[in-house]
C-alpha cells in the first residue's frame, strides 16, 4: 500500500489512525515543509501545483471557442474574467471570481463549467480540487439551515486551506435554502487572509436558471426589432439578470449582491435552430455514429432537429430545452 512507504516520511506509528484523513493530512504537512519529497510526490499524486492547475488560458479559450454555440456574450466575459484571475503569479487577485450564470436550461451553464474545469485543472471535473455541488441533492431542506450552513462553511475552509486555487461549482443555485448563501460572503470579500487563510486565488461559480425569462424576452425583443444576435451586449441585459437574481431563488436578498460581490452576471441566451443542429452533429460524433461532423448527412440532422420542440408557438424561435435533450434524441433517431 502506498500509505506504508510514506510512515517514515510522516513520523507515523502503522496504526489505523495513519490511514484516511490523518495521514493525508500529515502527509500534506510534511510535503509543505520538505521541498524535495513534495516534488517527487507531485509527479504521481494530484498536488496544487503548476504541474496540475495551469496558469495559462489558451486552451480554454480554444475549447470556449469550438465547443460553446450560440453564446457571444458568455465566451467574451469568461474568457476575459478567467484570464484576469489566474495570470497574476506574484500578486494575488484583490478577491476571489464570482460568476454567476444564469439562463434556460440546455444553453450552456454546466458545459461551460466543465470546460472552466478542463481548462485550468489537468484532471478537470476529476481534480481533487474541483468541487462540484448539486444544492438540491445537498441542501433541500430550509429547516435543517443551520446544519448547512456549518456544512458549507468547512467544505470551503478546509479545501482552500489544502489548495487556494479551488474551483467552487453551485449547481442550480436558485434551489437554495434562504440565507444559506450568505454564509460564505467573508471568503468573498476583499480580505488579504481571514483566519490565516487566503480565498483571493479562489473561484466560485454560481448557475442557475433565474432570469431565464427575462433573458428570452429581451432577445426575442431585439431580433424582431431586427437586431442580429450578435450586436446585443452583455452591458444591456446584465443590470436585468442582478436585479432577478436579488429577488429570486438562492440568491433572494442575498448581502452577496448588495455587498457586489458577485464580480459578474453571465446571460446565456436561448438557443436557436442553428445553434442545436451543431449540438446534434456534435453528438452524432461523440456518440460514434459518424467519424466525422463533415459525413453526416443534413437529412439525419434535421430529423433530430424534428423531434425536439420550439417555442414561442407563433415563431418557433427557440429551443425548450436547448441541448440538453440531444443526445437522446439522436440516439431515438438512429436507433428507432
Amino acid at each position: 500500500m502506498r500509505e506504508l512507504s510514506y510512515f517514515f516520511l510522516v513520523g507515523c506509528i502503522p496504526t489505523l489512525s495513519c490511514f484516511g484523513q490523518t495521514f493525508w493530512d500529515n502527509v500534506g504537512n510534511v510535503l509543505a515543509q520538505n521541498p524535495t519529497t513534495g516534488i517527487i510526490y507531485c509527479q504521481f499524486y494530484e498536488c496544487c501545483t503548476g504541474d496540475w492547475i495551469k496558469r495559462d488560458t489558451e486552451e480554454l479559450e480554444r475549447e470556449l471557442e469550438k465547443r460553446l454555440y450560440g453564446q457571444h456574450l458568455v465566451k467574451r466575459a469568461v474568457r476575459s474574467h478567467i484570464k484576469g484571475h489566474v495570470r497574476s503569479i506574484s500578486l494575488p487577485p484583490s478577491k476571489p471570481l464570482v460568476l454567476s450564470l444564469h439562463g434556460p436550461t440546455g444553453t450552456g451553464k454546466n458545459h461551460v463549467s466543465r470546460l472552466i474545469a478542463e481548462g485550468l485543472y489537468k484532471e478537470g471535473m476529476k481534480s481533487e480540487n474541483v468541487h462540484l455541488i448539486s444544492v438540491p441533492a445537498k441542501f433541500p431542506h430550509q429547516h435543517r439551515l443551520t446544519e448547512y450552513k456549518d456544512y458549507l462553511q468547512f467544505l470551503i475552509e478546509e479545501h482552500v486551506k489544502k489548495c487556494p486555487r479551488s474551483l467552487f461549482i453551485f449547481d442550480e443555485i436558485d434551489k437554495m435554502p434562504r440565507g444559506l448563501i450568505d454564509i460564505i460572503k467573508p471568503y468573498l470579500d476583499h480580505h488579504t487572509q481571514l483566519n490565516g487563510v487566503d480565498y483571493r486565488q479562489a473561484i466560485f461559480m454560481f448557475l442557475s436558471n433565474s432570469g431565464a425569462n427575462e433573458i428570452t424576452k429581451y432577445i426575442q425583443e431585439q431580433l424582431t426589432k431586427g437586431r442580429q444576435r450578435e450586436e446585443i451586449q452583455l452591458k444591456e441585459v446584465e443590470a436585468t439578470l442582478s436585479k432577478a437574481a436579488l429577488n429570486s431563488g438562492g440568491l433572494w436578498h442575498s448581502e452577496l449582491i448588495g455587498s457586489h460581490l458577485v464580480t459578474a452576471y453571465i446571460p446565456f441566451l436561448p438557443l436557436q435552430r442553428t445553434h442545436i443542429r451543431h449540438c446534434i452533429r456534435d453528438a452524432l460524433v461523440s456518440k460514434k455514429y459518424y467519424s466525422r461532423v463533415e459525413d453526416i448527412p443534413e437529412d439525419i440532422v434535421q430529423e433530430v432537429l424534428d423531434e425536439l420542440v420550439f417555442y414561442p408557438p407563433d415563431t418557433r424561435l427557440f429551443s425548450v430545452t436547448g441541448c440538453k435533450r440531444v443526445a437522446e434524441k439522436v440516439d431515438f433517431v438512429m436507433d428507432g
